[in-house]
């Protein structure tokens, strides 16, 4: 029998495991997925934690429960990868050996990474978003907080979901406004892009926003440290932005064991063929979701397109065929803009966010880079679909891996 093992049983790994499960067949192929974790987190959840929207109980569920049953769950911390021996090397001595490895090992926050980040005031006036544990000790410093200079801050690129920052600044606007003290708050949005996001389009239309709600933007702000006595952020060029609350994104790098593995880059993401998610250093590794260092947004809805690609080239390996290079950076994300609306926007690699109509051309019922409630809906009716549906690996009717140009107002 030959076997298949998955590292990490995250979004995208809990994804590959359901698919193969389905495609595979069970007499001569095992599948192990591995992971030192026994809760499953719905990410997307943790924007909405501060602000009292959703309940830890929303975002947490066991594990176990979204494994195949085809699929065995090793439930150990991950020492090595030898894929030079096609071996895992697990903590406890174990090793497990493989004819195919998925890396599926995702992305974490490295606060450590800038001077003063970790230092005395996290968690105190210093918090993230982007955990579980920053997110509620954001929840309660919220609770209570009596107002002053917010800041919300982006350390450098890439980050996992690089719109939720400015999904933060904009609930927070409205939180601010639904507790009657957003004129006790002045919110700046810093940044160390010279706009808003990456893309110009949708860029203008969420500076739009931020000005339209009276949040101050800072742009080509690389920062150098922070002074947790002052409670000031200094960049390399010697601006200092003052804050009495920092809610910041910090360094996002992959996965250790990559390093230890000598099997990612400098920020510990694996180079990765961007077209077939194939691994460039090693033909039977492949690699999805935040753990690659493809130029696709690290985003629930990109490891879910990737994951129907890859499947079917796995599948391609597997016989021996040529991969298809198929993956085209697709990405769909809802953008919660406060007041109960959310923009909808939807990209690739060479395509950027623009107005149009989705999933539908011409029909919608949603509408791209224009705000609206529909779009709210819809955000929050992605929680639903994530469990029973992404994670399950089943295809979302209407909306295809790759990305569709029809109903789209390209210039």
């Amino acid at each position: 029998m030959k076997k298949i093992v998955i590292l990490g049983a995250g979004t995208a790994g809990t994804m590959m495991a359901n698919h193969l499960s389905h495609e595979l067949d069970k007499a001569e192929w095992s599948i192990n997925i591995i992971d030192e974790r026994k809760e499953h987190h719905y990410q997307p959840g943790y924007l909405f934690l501060p602000f009292d929207m959703y309940e830890p109980s929303d975002i947490i569920k066991s594990i176990e429960e979204f494994i195949p049953k085809a699929a065995n769950f090793i439930n150990e911390p991950i020492e090595e990868v030898m894929a030079e021996k096609n071996q895992v090397q697990l903590k406890n001595g174990s090793v497990i050996t493989y004819d195919l490895l998925i890396i599926a090992t995702g992305a974490k926050i490295a606060p450590e990474e800038t001077e003063g980040m970790k230092g005395k005031e996290w968690y105190h006036s210093i918090f993230d978003f982007y955990t579980f544990e920053g997110a509620l000790n954001l929840r309660n410093k919220l609770r209570d907080w009596p107002g002053g200079k917010l800041v919300v801050h982006i350390t450098e690129m890439p980050i996992k979901c690089p719109v939720a920052p400015l999904e933060f600044t904009f609930l927070a606007d409205s939180y601010f406004k639904h507790k009657d003290m957003r004129d006790k708050v002045d919110i700046t949005y810093v940044t160390p892009m010279s706009g808003a996001f990456t893309k110009p389009k949708a860029t203008e239309a969420l500076e739009h926003l931020l000005v339209e709600k009276n949040i101050a933007i800072v742009g080509d702000f690389a920062i150098e440290s922070i002074d947790n006595e002052k409670k000031v952020m200094r960049d390399y060029g010697g601006k200092e932005i003052p804050f009495d609350l920092l809610v910041t994104v910090p360094t996002n790098k992959g996965d250790e064991l990559m390093e230890r593995s000598s099997l990612g880059d400098e920020l510990n993401f694996v180079p990765t063929n961007k077209a077939t998610l194939q691994s460039k250093a090693f033909p039977n590794i492949f690699v999805i979701g935040d753990a690659s260092n493809i130029p696709a947004s690290k985003a629930g809805s990109v490891a879910h397109f990737e994951a129907e690609i890859l499947t079917e080239n796995i599948l391609h390996y597997i016989k021996g065929e040529p991969l298809k290079e198929e993956f085209d950076g697709h990405a769909n994300c809802f953008i919660e803009t406060g007041g109960g609306k959310a923009l909808l926007i939807d990209f690739n690699y060479t395509h950027e966010p623009v107005e149009g109509t989705f999933p539908f051309p011409g029909l919608g019922p949603l509408r791209l880079l224009k705000e609206s409630r529909m779009n709210h809906m819809g955000k929050l009716a992605f929680r639903w679909i994530y469990w029973n549906v992404l994670l399950k690996g089943t295809h979302i009717p209407f909306v295809s891996a790759n990305m569709q140009e029809a109903g789209k107002h390209f210039n």
